[in-house]
């Protein structure tokens, strides 16, 4: 079946891009590498000027348009990255741009993108509504759409990436891609596929999204729901991207939120670099499945990079707390000196870090002449936590484990 782009106009987008977008780096990954049990390669796209892939797509969109229409100028709709991309790069070229925005995208890819040049709408709460008013801007302004993935020239943009990362490691095995509407997957696949044709591409999705999975399989799993991949939360895909995720993948993958943070805190960790959500999913469905990939070089994307430092803190912060690496005890005294500075002391002697402490004396499963002590400490893992526990129970301390989020008691 003939698919809208081919390895032709991959190779002609790349020609365009040359020195305009940054070639990023695709380097091996080390830390990564060890937590997955296989060879992981990580293609940096988060190093382009807007912090992600999107450059791509969007300049060889923006440049093929005509003078007529970069004087009406271009419209599109984004949960961010795609945002970005555009409204830098059409204010490089001179051309005026608006772009609709749902409720709910992240702070900072919204100010980045008004800080661009753009003009910013925030309407709807999906980018189906958001759609209806790009309609409605193109019918009274005659503003040109950019498509964020499913575009002839934006597929064939994003499909550069696996061209440069095969010629720097032309030994990959198999690409791990993020799908939202499936251009960065969809590209990636026809060079891929052209150039080596042994090559693996897994698709990754969302399990909150499921939709190109949906699309390609004709199931009716439910689409929707807070996700930390904003990025790639789509509930329609392309028309022109799925065929070729069909026919060029091996298959696609789900991941759940709690995988999907625990990428994102791997990249923060192991890699010393800053992924958000949709940028992590490729590293989220190797970690949650490691057997399929084991003895594999695995190229990875890191595609994006626009998380609001404040959701990084405390993505970290939970996985800490997952790995029991930060632990909260609750323990019953009596209301008497000393007996504060003598538990600081007594976990000071057994390794671990007070990060908290909070006396609560109006418990009513506590005696009135008694005082429950909250304590959040650091630990160096679960074995460590166990054993401050038990040499607690030992000094006659009766410490119980609790929940911070939900006060529940264990």
């Amino acid at each position: 079946m003939a698919h809208a782009v081919t390895i032709d106009d991959i190779r002609a987008a790349a020609r365009l891009l040359d020195g305009q977008v940054l070639r990023t780096p695709t380097l091996p990954a080390p830390g990564l590498s060890r937590l997955a049990g296989t060879q992981i390669i990580v293609k940096y796209e988060t190093m382009q000027t807007t912090g992600a892939f999107k450059e791509r797509g969007a300049l060889v969109r923006l440049s093929r348009l005509s003078e007529d229409e970069r004087r009406r100028g271009v419209v599109a709709m984004s949960a961010g990255n795609h945002a970005q991309a555009v409204a830098y790069h059409a204010a490089r070229l001179g051309i005026p741009a608006t772009i609709v925005m749902p409720n709910g995208t992240p702070i900072v890819k919204v100010e980045n993108t008004r800080a661009h040049g753009a003009t910013v709408v925030i309407h709807g709460d999906t980018l189906i509504e958001s759609w209806q008013r790009v309609e409605e801007l193109m019918a009274g302004t005659g503003a040109v759409l950019v498509h964020p993935y499913d575009d002839p020239a934006v597929i064939a943009g994003q499909g550069t990436i696996a061209l440069e990362m095969l010629e720097d490691v032309p030994d990959l095995d198999v690409l791990v891609v993020p799908i939202g509407g499936g251009g960065l997957c969809a590209g990636m696949a026809v060079a891929a596929k052209a150039v080596k044709p042994s090559i693996d591409v897994v698709g990754v999705e969302a399990a909150l999204y499921p939709a190109m999975l949906n699309a390609i399989d004709g199931e009716e799993r439910p689409v929707g729901g807070p996700t930390l991949a904003e990025g790639i939360a789509v509930k329609a895909v392309g028309a022109l991207t799925t065929p070729i995720i069909r026919d060029l993948t091996s298959g696609i993958l789900l991941v759940d939120e709690v995988q999907i943070e625990t990428a994102v805190n791997a990249y923060a960790t192991q890699a010393r670099t800053m992924a958000e959500g949709a940028g992590a999913a490729g590293l989220a469905a190797v970690l949650a499945d490691p057997a399929r990939f084991a003895g594999r070089k695995v190229g990875l994307v890191l595609c994006g990079g626009n998380i609001d430092a404040r959701l990084l803190a405390s993505i970290m912060i939970r996985s800490l707390e997952r790995d029991q690496r930060i632990a909260s005890l609750r323990i019953a005294l009596p209301d008497r000196p000393g007996l504060l500075g003598q538990i600081a002391s007594r976990l000071g002697g057994l390794g671990a870090n007070i990060l908290e402490v909070s006396h609560g004396r109006l418990f009513l499963d506590v005696p009135a002449k008694g005082v429950t002590l909250d304590l959040t400490i650091e630990t160096r893992g679960a074995a460590h936590t166990q054993a401050i526990v038990a040499a607690l129970e030992a000094d006659g301390f009766a410490p119980r484990r609790i929940d911070r989020r939900s006060n529940a008691t264990g």
